[in-house]
């Protein structure tokens, strides 16, 4: 049987498995806390919350505190340094480095095997079986794969350990099955220097049949234009005729959609959100054309939800996912097979449905804009974005936000850096329907802008193409998982970026 038709086949049975959750999602969770509390009993950590003793997830809510990294470093520390069963019991040899988009200090995330096998490649091997369901005559596995990763960095303290992206790291154990269809080879994929590997991507990809592409659409972009310029082709089917399927995640689509539909033309192409991060697999597209992603609820990891008004406390209470209601925005927590335990992240969700559970992505616990009350979300300024563009014909390439402080003669506001694809004809028209939907879409920033008494209107500066890459690149964060910030409770990423512009 050819590869292409074995695989298709075998995908069924997961497309089955991933119907009986949806269906059963309250089992999925309770067998997977299960396994969770058996397997990590006797570690230094299990041992120390009494896991053995631990029976119902209102029992773990009660014996096991909330924490973040800080809270988790003291244990990363003495993994890295080589000691195990700590906080699970098989060996890790793993570190993702990630900083996220609103702290400058690197945190190194623990994986597992099983993090990686049941977690970080199912997710893959998800999004594949999913797009076979979309597409049964899908010929994926003829060609090849093209993967934007991220670089890889030894661990120095460790002969058996290293670090660096999660994309770097789940490169480095891809199974053979899949290495012999992906693009480009190890070395280059692996490359640190981020401005070398785009010509190294884009000379060695752009001779391989590739039919599908996963990466961060930022980053995908800017290998892609390099691709066209270097074959003169005007877009990416002329390259790769056979291109099907573009995986993407880590930051919102919207942005991007129209940029993404001018160099991949072709009817039937289609895409698949994913929502991962270091610390696990959450979220993938299952309906085409729904920018809602299904929860994960078979990868290992058990979910809890904060809701968003109750951060503010110590030890704030969490809800189980059959307490949850949509509509509602919550900090998610979790606990994995890598022994995170209830560990907070820093993303927020708001659930589109719970029959079955879908949401979308709205920020970062840290990432917003609340200087004058107004609670402006992630969410808020990219559906804010998308209006905008459509509008005016705009397309957005990158942006950032942040306030602008009150003082004695001068009311408040937020202050925008945009870099346009293609600018609006009119700036103006471009900033009332901006903030003309941000208003529709929240409450308390409408009440504070009403009459401009607390709030003008928001300031844009455009910025000219490149300005976000260079900036990007000052702080060491091009390539890979690195994202822009795209709000701010202070001016820290503006001035920043405002000095760039300048220079």
């Amino acid at each position: 049987m050819p590869v292409n038709a074995l695989f298709a086949f075998l995908i069924k049975k997961r497309l089955q498995q991933i119907e009986l959750f949806r269906n059963n999602p309250h089992e999925a969770q309770l067998e997977v806390f299960h396994k969770l509390i058996g397997h990590a009993r006797y570690t230094e950590w299990g041992r120390s919350h009494g896991y053995v003793d631990i029976r119902t997830p209102d029992h773990f809510r009660e014996r096991v505190p909330l924490q973040d990294y800080t809270g988790l470093k003291p244990w990363v520390d003495r993994l890295r340094a080589g000691e195990q069963n700590l906080l699970w019991p098989t060996d890790i040899k793993w570190f993702a480095k990630s900083s996220g988009t609103t702290n400058a200090s690197s945190k190194f995330i623990p994986v597992s095997r099983e993090a990686l096998e049941d977690c970080h490649y199912k997710g893959g091997k998800d999004l594949i079986a999913l797009h076979y369901a979309h597409r049964p005559d899908s010929k994926l596995y003829q060609g090849m794969n093209m993967v934007v990763g991220g670089s890889s960095t030894i661990e120095n303290l460790r002969a058996d350990a290293y670090s660096g992206d999660l994309s770097a790291i789940i490169i480095r154990n891809l199974p053979v099955w899949v290495e012999i269809r992906r693009t480009p080879v190890i070395e280059t994929a692996l490359m640190e220097h981020w401005e070398e590997k785009i010509e190294r991507m884009a000379r060695e990809t752009m001779r391989e049949d590739v039919r599908s592409i996963a990466g961060v659409p930022s980053w995908t972009l800017v290998i892609l234009r390099r691709i066209l310029e270097l074959t003169g082709k005007t877009n990416i089917h002329e390259v790769w005729p056979n291109l099907e399927l573009f995986m993407h995640g880590g930051v919102s689509f919207g942005p991007y959609r129209e940029q993404f539909a001018r160099l991949f033309p072709a009817a039937g192409m289609n895409y698949l959100e994913s929502y991962n991060a270091s610390e696990g697999f959450f979220g993938i597209t299952d309906e085409r054309g729904s920018g809602d992603l299904l929860l994960m609820l078979d990868y290992g990891i058990f979910f809890e939800f904060i809701p968003v008004e109750e951060l503010h406390r110590e030890q704030p209470p969490t809800k189980l996912l059959h307490e949850v209601v949509p509509d509602h925005q919550y900090a998610i927590v979790i606990s994995t097979n890598a022994g995170l335990w209830r560990y907070m992240p820093g993303d927020t969700i708001r659930f589109s449905s719970v029959e079955p559970y879908r949401f979308r992505v709205t920020g970062r616990t840290r990432s917003f804009i609340n200087a004058f009350g107004e609670e402006l979300i992630v969410e808020n300024a990219e559906r804010g974005i998308e209006a905008a563009c459509a509008a005016t014909g705009a397309v957005v390439s990158e942006y950032t936000a942040g306030p602008v402080y009150m003082d004695l003669d001068a009311r408040g506001g937020h202050e925008w850096v945009i870099e346009f694809e293609r600018p609006p004809a009119d700036i103006n028209a471009f900033v009332e329907a901006l903030d003309r939907r941000m208003r529709e879409l929240n409450s308390d920033y409408d009440a504070k802008r009403r009459g401009d008494m607390a709030l003008v209107a928001p300031k844009v500066h455009t910025v000219r193409q490149g300005t976000f890459f260079q900036w990007m690149k000052e702080r060491g964060k091009l390539g890979g998982q690195n994202k822009v910030p795209r709000l701010c409770n202070d001016r820290q990423w503006l001035d920043q970026l405002l000095h760039t512009m300048d220079a």
